[in-house]
Formats: structure tokens, C-alpha cells, sequence
């Protein structure tokens, strides 16, 4: 036994403390920076390491619903939550999240239903990345033709957005805070509940789903899309987390050391928002995104093969991506900062 190895008594497993505490660390970074809940991360993490999923599903959302409290006050001293929007996108994201999980129900009793969500899961994570590293290329290369400078950021909408925002049907409210003036209360239903629907078919937490949605359906800047989406992270976490503590499938002891890791990791990735431009979390995220997406196709060909070393090699790789972006996003954040430090000497 090691010596960092630590009994958990509700799991019923011994597990290295030092792990679960870097493993919050890295989620801390990438949830407040990306605005998600990391569930793409610490649920596979702690199943391929030992827990049993159930455990490891309650354990993770214990830690997403502390670490998103923190996370969402930062974004939130930083003008960066749009309480309107984020509270009509988890009104929203409840019905679409039922519609979800009833269809779920209807497919279970038909087949098999866990291939089914696999591939609808790669589809949706290969095209938003595919979408959100087109945009970057395409916002990269208007930025050379206007002629702005390296650290100039702005906010241009896309074309969905723009189109949305032209529905007249009422009633038609104002986002101030996104920088909204009009837009139709139905539109804005509908896209949260599309969401929420994706999110209970597919059984994740929806934050990987909602932040593009904020940015290209809805046309919110990214920082606030990143602090709104964390707020309904929070909202989705807390209920998520009581459902299992009253079921007894959240390891306290676990929990709490993802905390200590994740608590400190929120503050940094939240932080780092405001010193990196939106494109450029923008090209972080379809990263992310499109990493995790081959980590799940790894999984997907290990159930098909059953040959173990695929399920080895998406494990790593998804520790890999997680570890790599959480080092991307610091260094990041240490040269913009020192950059406007130097600006402003």
C-alpha cells in the first residue's frame, strides 16, 4: 500500500490522495476557465482508476457543485453572469433535460441503448469542435484583414445569432448584461431546452453543450457566455449531488480532497478569462472538446473489440488532455498578464 493511499469507506476502495487532489486541480482550471463542470473528466478518471460508476457519477457531481460556488462568485465579481439568461436557461434545460431522459427510457426497452448515445455523443463532439476551430480560423483571418492588433478582442456575432435575434415573437426581452437589446423569449426556450434535451439523452452535465450555444445561437461574448454557463452548472450540480448523497453513492472523503485541488484550480481558470481573449478560449475549448471526443471513440472500439489496451489508451489520453490544457491555460495566463503589466508600466 502506499503511503498516499487513503481508505474511503463509503466507495469501499483505497485510492491515492495526492491523485484526487490533482484530478480537482485540473478540473478547478478547466471548469472556471471553460465554464463546465468537468464531468468529461472525473467521471471516466475515477472509474478507470477503481471507483464503481455510481460512485464515481456522485463523487464528481459532490465536486462540481463545490468548485462551480466559487468559480461563479469570481465570474460573477468580474461582470461576467447574465443572472437573467442563466436563469431562463436552467428553467429551460430542466423540461429539455426530461424530454431527454424519458426518450432514453423508451430506447432502453427497444436495445441497446448505450451505443446508440456513444455515437450521437462523438457525432455532436467531433462537429462542435469541427464548428468552433472554423470559427477561430475564420475570426483569425478577419482580424489580419481589419488590421487589429495581436491583444485586441472583440465580439462579432454569427450569422445564427444575428438570425435569431431578428424573430418577432413576443414576448421579446432585453439581455443587458450579454450586450442583447431584443430578442425573443421563445428562441432563447427553445435553444436552452434543445440543450437540456441533448444533455439527458446523451447523460452528461451539458456545460460542454450550453457554452457554444451561448456564443453561437444566442450571441453572448464568451467570457459571459463562460461565467452564465458555470452559474446553470452550479444549479444542475447541487441538484445532481443530492439526488446521489440521499442514495449514498458520494464518497465524502474522495469529495473533499477534489475540493482542496478544484477550489484553488476555479479561482486560476476563472482568472485566466480575463486575461485571454475570447477566440482564444474559443480554440482551447474545440481542443478540449475534440480530445475527449477521441478518448470516447477509444472507449467505443473497446467495447466493440474488447480489447483492453483501448480502454487503457482513452484513459490516458483523457488524463493526458486534461493535464495538458490545465498547463496551457496557466502559462497563458502568465504571459497576458506580464504582457498588460509591461502596458501598463
Amino acid at each position: 500500500m502506499n503511503i498516499l493511499d487513503i481508505h474511503l469507506p463509503i466507495a469501499g476502495i483505497e485510492f491515492n490522495a495526492l491523485l484526487l487532489i490533482l484530478i480537482g486541480f485540473c478540473v478547478g482550471v478547466l471548469g472556471g476557465f471553460f465554464g463546465v463542470g468537468g464531468g468529461w473528466i472525473v467521471t471516466p478518471a475515477l472509474n478507470i482508476f477503481g471507483f464503481h460508476m455510481a460512485y464515481a457519477i456522485g463523487t464528481d457531481l459532490a465536486n462540481i457543485f463545490g468548485q462551480s460556488i466559487g468559480a461563479t462568485k469570481k465570474h460573477h465579481k468580474m461582470g461576467n453572469v447574465d443572472w437573467k439568461l442563466g436563469t431562463i436557461s436552467i428553467v429551460a434545460s430542466i423540461v429539455g433535460l426530461e424530454l431527454g431522459s424519458q426518450l432514453i427510457i423508451k430506447l432502453e426497452k427497444i436495445g441497446d441503448v448505450g451505443s446508440v448515445v456513444r455515437w450521437c455523443y462523438l457525432f455532436l463532439m467531433f462537429s462542435l469542435s469541427t464548428l468552433m476551430f472554423v470559427d477561430y480560423f475564420k475570426t483569425k483571418k478577419r482580424r489580419t484583414l481589419r488590421g487589429n492588433p495581436e491583444g485586441a478582442d472583440y465580439h462579432e456575432r454569427s450569422s445564427l445569432a444575428r438570425r435569431l435575434h431578428k424573430i418577432n415573437l413576443p414576448p421579446i426581452i432585453s439581455l443587458p448584461v450579454s450586450g442583447i437589446e431584443r430578442v425573443s423569449l421563445w428562441a432563447v426556450l427553445l435553444v436552452f431546452a434543445s440543450t437540456g434535451f441533448l444533455s439527458g439523452f446523451l447523460g452528461v452535465g451539458g456545460g460542454f453543450i450550453r457554452m457554444p450555444a451561448l456564443v453561437y445561437l444566442i450571441g453572448v461574448p464568451t467570457a459571459i457566455a463562460v461565467g452564465t454557463d458555470l452559474m446553470s452548472v452550479l444549479a444542475s450540480g447541487a441538484y445532481g449531488c443530492f439526488t446521489y448523497a440521499i442514495k449514498g453513492r458520494v464518497e465524502i472523503l474522495a469529495a473533499i480532497l477534489m475540493l482542496l485541488g478544484s477550489s484553488v484550480g476555479a479561482q486560476i481558470g476563472a482568472t485566466a478569462v480575463k486575461y485571454v481573449k475570447g477566440y482564444g478560449i474559443r480554440l482551447l475549448f474545440a481542443i478540449m472538446i475534440a480530445f475527449a471526443g477521441l478518448s470516447i471513440a477509444l472507449e467505443q472500439v473497446y467495447k466493440i473489440s474488447g480489447i483492453l489496451i483501448y480502454q487503457k489508451a482513452a484513459g490516458i489520453l483523457l488524463m493526458g488532455t486534461a493535464a495538458s490544457l490545465t498547463l496551457i491555460v496557466i502559462v497563458k495566463l502568465i504571459i497576458e498578464y506580464k504582457k498588460e503589466k509591461k502596458k501598463g508600466t
